[in-house]
């Protein structure tokens, strides 16, 4: 789940415009400079914005021509801020494609004005990428010195006083999870290489820790209890809400188009079908075959996305129903053949009993879905 772009500035370079997907400290370079000449609350130290000006940033407000960025709970988005101006980290947790990147993104912008600093999970994450490395041709010619240092987030952060974001934590070995145990206790980050204070890095006000989990991915390499309770959970929820989901997957898949050259806007009368379908495949109407594979609204961003590419630059027009089933396949069969012959069966037995125009298009397509 992501939300609309809005152009930010870039000293006027238009640098910005080259790139596929600025920053959200770029993309709304305007508005975040408009909330911070008119923020009058009080702060938490090393914040750039108040938690009234950031939960703004992120839920909108339009009397102050504030878009709105993040589609879920605004309750959330405040525990979310008030965790991140104590002492201890934040852990958003969910289905993969709730958007919990982007919130994380978003906080970070709001609270330490980038959200670059950020730590990428996986199987192969080393303590080094988490923490510093060394400059090893330095390091020969002239020993251990602060000038051979490479810092990592987790050190710049600290010592810039700045969100980092660490992305899909549970992907990382248990023994490159728990390096973050004394970080997260004693906010400090000691480099036995360097002798007297140059070996010590404190952390300033304004640093703490965003990570994210996948609800499925939980088991790949659990936390330990120990690092659980120095963050505090939150889940963030797939959208509930037909129209509002609509309209999230409309301006996104805008949005999307126009960055590929396609000239028309998506048509609503086929992204309610394409959103309904979504909604009907992962259950979330209680009717039909649950697909094993997530069938996120980030996913139906895609495939909006993919409908329209295909629409205009074959044809010449905006997608079409059939342009969904040909584009479905490829969501939908990533974790399980099986969920192949589930949408195959829900094109030919449910649609038909939908109602409309668009519906019977869908219905009538279904033999294009790939094998």
């Amino acid at each position: 789940m992501t939300a609309t772009p809005a152009t930010g500035t870039d000293s006027g370079t238009g640098t910005e415009e080259l790139v596929q997907r600025p920053p959200a400290e770029v993309r709304y370079a305007d508005e975040l400079a408009a909330l911070r000449a008119t923020d009058g609350d009080p702060r938490p130290p090393g914040w750039q914005l108040s938690l009234r000006a950031a939960r703004r940033f992120i839920v909108g407000d339009e009397r102050a021509g504030i878009s709105r960025k993040f589609v879920g709970n605004a309750a959330l988005v405040e525990r979310a801020l008030v965790t991140l101006a104590t002492n201890r980290g934040l852990m958003l947790v969910g289905e993969p494609g709730t958007a919990k990147s982007l919130l994380s993104e978003l906080i970070s912008a709001a609270v330490s004005g980038s959200s670059a600093l950020t730590v990428q999970g996986g199987a192969a994450t080393t303590e080094d990428q988490i923490k510093y490395s060394w400059n090893y041709a330095l390091l020969v010619s002239e020993g251990p010195s602060p000038r051979s240092l490479v810092p990592a987030p987790m050190l710049r952060g600290m010592a810039e006083g700045r969100i980092v974001r660490f992305e899909e934590i549970t992907r990382c070995p248990l023994e490159v999870q728990d390096c973050l145990l004394s970080l997260l206790s004693d906010r400090v980050i000691t480099i036995p290489e360097l002798h007297g204070p140059q070996g010590l890095v404190f952390a300033k006000q304004g640093f703490n820790v965003i990570a994210t989990a996948n609800t499925r991915d939980r088991g790949v390499n659990e936390m330990s209890a120990a690092l659980k309770r120095r963050f505090n959970f939150e889940t963030v929820f797939p959208i509930a809400d037909f129209d509002t989901e609509l309209a999230l997957v409309e301006a996104e898949a805008t949005a999307l188009l126009r960055q590929s050259g396609v000239e028309p806007p998506p048509r609503r009368d086929v992204l309610e079908v394409l959103v309904g379908t979504f909604r009907e495949l992962r259950g979330a109407c209680g009717q039909g075959e649950r697909m094993s594979t997530v069938m996120s609204t980030a996913e139906a961003v895609s495939v909006a996305h993919a409908v329209g590419v295909r629409g205009w630059f074959l044809r010449g027009e905006p997608g079409s129903a059939a342009d969904v089933v040909a584009s479905l396949a490829g969501t939908a069969a990533k974790d399980s053949p099986e969920d192949l012959a589930r949408l195959r069966r829900f094109l030919e037995q449910e649609v038909p009993r939908r109602k409309g125009t668009q519906w019977r298009a869908l219905h009538d397509a279904r033999h294009l879905l790939a094998d």
